[in-house]
C-alpha cells in the first residue's frame, strides 16, 4: 500500500477541518458584475478548481466599505444585497466537498475615486501610483479617528455578512500594500497619534480590525501579512515577523504569509514572484514564523512543483500551501496529485495578474478555459477516434492532453524532443512582461509530456510526416501544430540567436522592450505553415489546424486555439 501524501491529509484552522492542506489563495479576477455581485461565471470558475480538489477555497478579496474597492468589477461585501449571490458561492463550494474563505481587503490609498465611488483613505495623505487601466498618482485623505472606527466596524460587519453567507472562514488582508498593510509600512504611515511611530502603534488598526472580526464572528480568521515590504522606507521582515505573532497572539486562527508591497524594488512583481525567482520564493519566512507561534501557518509564493510543496509541509516549514497562479493554470492540481499525475505547471509569467490590471477579466497562458469554464463546460470532444497531432510544441502537447483520455493519440515531432518554441522562449529577453527564465518553460513542457504519455499518447521523435505523410494514412484526425516559420529569408537564424545567448545581449534586450519590436518578431515576421500542411489530409479525414500554424502570434491565442478546438469543435 502506497504511502498517502501529506498535502492530501486533513488538517485543521481552528475548528474547521479541510480536506487537504491546499488553499486556494484569493486572486482578482473581474468576473463579478459591475455593481460586485456574484455571476455565473464567478461560481463555474470557483467550482472547477473545488471540482479539482482544493481543500479550502479562499474567494478573492473584498472591501469591507465602498471607499475600499480597490478594481472595477471588484467582488462585494460592504452591504447585505450582496448577501444572496455570496450565500449561492458558498453553498456551492460546499455541495463539492471544499471549505470556504473569503479576503476582507480595503485598499486604502491603493484606489481612486473613479473605483470606489468615494474619497479614497490612508494612514496619511501620501501619493499614491494607482494603476488600474491606467495609471494615475492619487493622494488619499488622511483617516481621522472616526474613520478608522467606520474601518474597523465595516470589516467586522463584512465578517458577519461571510458568516451568514455560510463562509467556514475568512481572511484579513494585511499584505501587499493595501490598507492594514499601509498602516504598517513607515513610509506610508506618518501619524502622530496612536496609529502611527513605533511599531506596536502601527500595528494597532491591524489587531483592533483583528479584535473586532473574532468579537463578532464564531468562525476561524485567518490573518494574511506580507512580512517584507522589499524597499528601504518599508516594513522590513525583523519587523513583519513580529506582527505576525502579535495576531498570533491576539487571536487569529492561521497565519497566511506572504511578501511584498505596490512600492517594492526592483518592481510590485515581487508580491506575485514571476518566473526568474526561485520557487518556494517566501518559505523562508513561513518557516521562520512557524517556530514562534502555535497557531498553523500558510505558505505562498511559487510552490506549484508537488515535490516542493509536500517537502515544505514534511519538512515542518508550514502547515498548509497556498496555491494561486498555479491553480489558475491547474484546476485540477489536487486531483492529478492524488493520481500521480504530473500538473499543467504554471509559467509564472503573470499574464493572469498585469492583463487584469489592464482592464480585462482574468486569463492564462497555459489555460485559456481559466475564466471561461461556462463556455468549456459545455464543450464536446472528440470521441473514439484515432488522432495524430503534428507538433509536439505548446500547442500541440495541449491539445494532446485534452484528447487523450478518449481517443488514442499520437504525436509526431520532426525534432528530437518536444517543446516547440517554448524550446526557445526562456532565451528572449521578455516573456510577455517578466523577464523569461528557460527553467519554467522546461518544465511546462516536460509535466506536459508526462501526463499526454500516462494517458496514453504515443511521441514519434524525428519524423517529417509534412514531408512524408505516408504514417498518417490510418487516422481518422489529423491536428496540424506545426507552428509557424520566419519570413523574409531569416529561416532558423532568429532561433539559433538565442540558443547562442543573444537575447541576453544589450542592444537586443533593448530592441526587445520595444513593442513594435515585438510584434514585429511574434507576428509580422512569421506566417503560419497550416494551410501549406493541409495537403497531407487523405479523403475522410479531418484536418484541423492549432497555433502559430494557424496564425502566428504569441503563445496564449496558440494555446487557446488547441483549447477551443479539442474541446469546442
Amino acid at each position: 500500500m502506497s504511502e498517502t501524501n501529506v498535502l492530501l491529509t486533513p488538517a485543521r484552522v481552528g475548528a474547521v477541518e479541510m480536506r487537504n492542506r491546499i488553499v486556494m489563495a484569493p486572486m482578482t479576477t473581474r468576473l463579478a458584475d459591475a455593481d460586485g455581485f456574484v455571476t455565473d461565471v464567478a461560481v463555474n470558475y470557483y467550482m472547477a478548481r473545488v471540482r479539482g480538489g482544493v481543500g479550502l477555497i479562499t474567494v478573492e478579496m473584498a472591501s469591507p466599505t465602498r471607499a475600499g474597492r480597490h478594481r472595477r468589477r471588484e467582488l462585494g461585501i460592504y452591504d447585505d444585497r450582496f448577501l444572496p449571490g455570496l450565500t449561492r458561492l458558498a453553498e456551492a463550494i460546499h455541495a463539492g466537498g471544499a471549505k470556504a474563505s473569503i479576503q476582507l481587503g480595503h485598499g486604502g490609498g491603493h484606489t481612486r475615486t473613479d473605483i470606489c465611488d468615494d474619497t479614497p483613505v490612508a494612514p496619511s495623505a501620501v501619493p499614491h501610483p494607482v494603476f488600474e487601466v491606467t495609471n494615475e498618482t492619487i493622494i488619499p485623505k488622511e483617516m481621522t479617528q472616526d474613520d478608522i472606527a467606520f474601518t474597523i466596524a465595516g470589516f467586522a460587519a463584512a465578517a458577519v455578512r461571510a458568516e451568514k453567507a455560510g463562509f467556514d472562514c475568512v481572511e484579513i488582508h494585511a499584505a501587499h500594500g493595501y490598507l492594514i498593510s499601509q498602516f504598517l509600512n513607515p513610509y506610508e504611515n506618518r501619524r502622530a497619534d496612536a496609529y502611527g511611530g513605533s511599531l506596536e502603534n502601527r500595528a494597532r488598526f491591524g489587531l483592533e480590525v483583528l479584535a473586532a472580526v473574532k468579537a463578532a464572528v464564531r468562525i476561524p480568521v485567518i490573518f494574511r501579512l506580507s512580512v517584507d515590504d522589499y524597499f528601504p522606507e518599508g516594513m522590513t521582515f525583523a519587523e513583519g515577523r513580529e506582527v505576525a505573532v502579535r495576531a498570533a497572539r491576539a487571536g487569529a486562527d492561521a497565519l497566511h504569509i506572504a511578501a511584498g508591497h505596490y512600492r517594492s524594488l526592483p518592481s510590485a512583481a515581487r508580491m506575485i514572484p514571476p518566473m526568474q525567482y526561485p520557487d518556494a520564493t517566501f518559505l523562508s519566512y513561513a518557516a521562520d514564523i512557524k517556530k514562534e507561534v502555535a497557531v498553523p501557518v500558510i505558505a505562498v509564493g511559487r510552490l506549484g512543483d508537488p515535490a516542493i510543496a509536500r517537502d515544505a509541509i514534511e519538512s515542518g516549514k508550514a502547515d498548509f500551501i497556498a496555491l494561486g497562479r498555479s491553480l489558475i493554470a491547474e484546476p485540477d492540481w489536487v486531483a492529478k496529485l492524488a493520481r500521480g499525475e504530473p500538473p499543467r505547471a504554471c509559467l509564472a509569467c503573470n499574464t493572469c495578474v498585469n492583463e487584469m490590471r489592464g482592464g480585462t477579466q482574468l486569463h492564462c497562458v497555459v489555460n485559456a478555459a481559466a475564466g471561461d469554464e461556462t463556455r468549456f463546460a459545455a464543450g464536446k470532444p472528440p470521441q473514439g477516434e484515432r488522432i495524430a497531432i503534428v507538433g509536439a510544441g505548446p500547442a500541440g502537447l495541449t491539445y494532446a492532453s485534452l484528447v487523450a483520455d478518449a481517443n488514442r493519440v499520437t504525436v509526431f515531432e520532426r525534432e528530437v524532443a518536444a517543446g516547440g518554441a517554448f524550446r526557445h522562449a526562456g532565451k528572449a529577453p521578455l516573456f510577455q512582461e517578466v523577464a523569461a527564465e528557460q527553467a519554467a518553460f522546461d518544465r511546462y513542457i516536460s509535466n506536459m509530456v508526462a501526463a499526454c504519455m500516462q494517458k496514453g499518447v504515443i511521441f514519434l521523435y524525428s519524423m517529417d510526416v509534412i514531408k512524408a505523410p505516408e504514417p498518417l494514412a490510418g487516422y481518422d484526425r489529423i491536428v496540424i501544430a506545426t507552428g509557424a516559420r520566419y519570413r523574409f529569408g531569416l529561416g532558423r537564424l532568429p532561433n539559433l540567436l538565442l540558443d547562442h545567448g543573444a537575447g541576453r545581449w544589450p542592444v537586443l534586450r533593448w530592441i526587445f522592450s520595444l513593442e513594435r519590436a515585438r510584434d514585429w518578431f511574434y507576428h509580422k515576421a512569421r506566417q503560419g505553415t497550416g494551410d501549406a500542411a493541409r495537403r497531407i489530409a487523405r479523403p475522410r479525414q479531418k484536418i484541423v489546424v492549432i497555433g502559430d500554424a494557424l496564425k502566428p502570434g504569441k503563445s496564449r491565442p496558440a494555446i487557446a486555439s488547441a483549447f477551443e478546438a479539442a474541446l469546442l469543435s
